[in-house]
């Protein structure tokens, strides 16, 4: 059966157990009364509409009673995560009608309750506290057929309960869409909080903030490698603009680059083993490659413009790079086994950023009616699509390692912050909250 999307409230929630294209039923066995089959949101459509979701207070299951305050926190983290993924909208609390003495089961809740106030999914939730740990439970129904759709339990310590509940909510995106969620994933960027430029590192949600370097100069363009283990990045400490490398688990950092003159804006290669970036050792800004121990492996671009932000495509065969060769900054693609230069952009004075999806689609900065947009377009030019528009600069956007979400800096509340949206432009939402700006995202990968 299919599902027209058009369908809102009232036939809406009916349609909630139905399926829509390319819906997929599949036996769920997590606990006793699961649904039989699994609903699936269509995380390829054009627009994708947000379901009403209820997330109560979860109840405390133990007998053990010092973290009465874990009842609103851990919903309260799942409720961000759901809302952040683009699909769900989370209802106020102030509307809900049912006791907070109701249980998490089918049996002891009153879906007509839920059903009355507009929601169209319920996410009960229990939790017990033995000593340092902590067990969660959920359960998610669809409000108008009663029925369980998800069952998850998860173990952990009570001091990772943020890390605990973006688990869960992986759970719950991963058996709604067929695919894994963003909450395990972390961000790296340049805050200025210090007075000083430094990187600092956090969940995608902006939170378990840490600060990586204590350089007291000016840190730039952090990076992330392939596999999450190094993070390069430029800093003024020594001087000149270099490029460092940090092993996030040792905390080791060592100079990369250091040749006379730029060493910037470094890009990974899909294996590791390369990075590509911008050098004027020679005299001119051109890109070039270099190997972990900083030896010149090649240079890719040679021209007497500026040649800047190499971005490398999924399979590494291409690279994206600004150049102003044309008497602007703009966007063009270098085929690393052909050597062919091709330009892709051509609408605009000024575009700039380009960054490469693992779905093999690029989002760079266009200048637009005065302000900096964030604009996508496919690798051949075409399809560009505009993803912000409210008269205020967007830049510096980064995908997510599932090339569904973009993180990208903006000052549009003043100084700049990091937001998320979906790959369509939907659902902008502020992330970071330092004092001072947030530039520069880089998404680590899974």
């Amino acid at each position: 059966m299919r599902l027209n999307l058009q369908c809102r409230a009232g036939i809406r929630t009916a349609c909630l157990s139905f399926f829509w294209t390319g819906v997929i039923c599949l036996i769920l066995l997590h606990f006793p009364g699961s649904a039989m089959c699994r609903i699936y949101i269509d995380v390829n459509a054009p627009s994708i509409p947000k379901f009403n979701i209820a997330v109560p207070d979860f109840k405390d299951l133990g007998s053990d009673k010092d973290h009465a305050d874990l009842s609103t926190e851990l919903p309260g983290i799942i409720s961000n995560d759901l809302e952040l993924s683009g699909y769900f909208n989370a209802m106020d609390k102030g509307a809900f009608l049912e006791d907070k003495g109701a249980g998490l089961t089918s049996e002891g809740i009153n879906f007509r309750d839920w059903s009355v106030i507009g929601a169209e999914l319920l996410l009960k939730g229990g939790y017990t506290c033995l000593g340092s740990r902590l067990e969660v439970e959920i359960r998610l129904f669809d409000v108008f057929w009663g029925r369980q759709i998800v069952g998850k339990r998860a173990l952990g310590d009570i001091s990772r309960r943020r890390h605990l509940m973006h688990r869960l909510a992986n759970e719950i995106i991963l058996k709604l869409t067929g695919h894994e969620g963003i909450a395990l994933t972390k961000l790296a960027f340049v805050g200025n909080a210090t007075g000083k430029r430094e990187i600092y590192v956090s969940d995608y949600d902006g939170h378990n903030l840490k600060q990586v370097t204590g350089d007291k100069s000016i840190a730039l363009l952090p990076r992330w490698s392939p596999d999450g283990k190094d993070l390069v990045y430029n800093s003024y400490k020594q001087g000149g603009p270099m490029l460092y490398l940090k092993n996030m688990a040792s905390g080791a950092v060592r100079r990369l680059s250091g040749q006379p003159g730029l060493n910037i804006g470094a890009s990974w290669a899909p294996g590791g083993r390369e990075i590509a970036l911008t050098m004027s050792h020679k005299g001119n800004p051109d890109i070039f490659t270099i190997d972990l121990q900083g030896k010149i492996l090649r240079q890719l671009v040679a021209h007497w413009g500026i040649d800047v932000s190499p971005a490398f495509s999924p399979d590494g065969n291409r690279i994206a790079f600004v150049s102003n060769r044309s008497g602007s900054p703009q966007i063009y693609i270098l085929d690393l086994n052909s050597k062919k230069e091709e330009r892709l952009t051509y609408e605009g004075r000024y575009n700039t950023s380009p960054t490469w999806s693992s779905r093999d689609r690029i989002a760079f900065v266009s200048m637009m009616d005065g302000k900096f947009d964030i604009c996508t377009m496919d690798p051949a030019g075409g399809g560009m699509r505009r993803l912000t528009e409210n008269n205020a600069n967007d830049e510096e956007p980064c995908w997510s390692p599932d090339g569904r979400y973009i993180v990208f800096s903006s000052d549009r509340e003043g100084p700049y912050h990091l937001y998320i949206m979906n790959a369509n432009g939907q659902n902008q939402r502020k992330i970071s909250q330092m004092k001072g700006d947030q530039t520069a995202p880089s998404w680590a990968p899974e």
